[in-house]
């Protein structure tokens, strides 16, 4: 499956990418079929080739999420954008999950309902009096 993706160039802390044609199996890095753009996180600037890109996808391409995002940004197709990230949910794996094979212990902490209706109502009686 072909894919339409950003491939990294530039020096360390000066990133630059590429927007590129690539078969989904190769290496970011590698070689690629066709270079469609460049896009400058820096600047926030994106060039990149709108007819070239279309052709791509008529053909089977498809983009990934973050040129997906980034084309929707940068108004240059009108696509729903895709989350291209999912968050780490933590609590799922203190809980029941185990950590390196070992399980997991985590304390319990109950907070009464008295103490915090107590704290609440207390800055009301503070502002009250003053």
């Amino acid at each position: 499956m072909l894919k339409i993706r950003l491939s990294r160039i530039g020096k360390k802390g000066q990133a630059y990418f590429r927007v590129v044609v690539v078969e989904h199996t190769k290496k970011p890095k590698g070689e690629y079929l066709e270079l469609l753009g460049t896009y400058n996180p820096h600047e926030k600037v994106l060039n990149v080739k709108k007819d070239r890109i279309e052709h791509w996808v008529s053909k089977g391409a498809q983009p990934s999420p973050t040129v997906n995002n980034l084309l929707v940004n940068y108004k240059i197709w009108d696509r729903p954008k895709v989350q291209s990230w999912k968050p780490k949910n933590k609590a799922t794996e203190r809980e029941g999950g185990s950590i390196n094979g070992q399980q997991a212990v985590v304390p319990k902490v109950e907070v009464s309902k008295e103490k915090t209706a107590s704290v609440e109502s207390e800055p009301e009686q503070v502002t009250a009096t003053s």
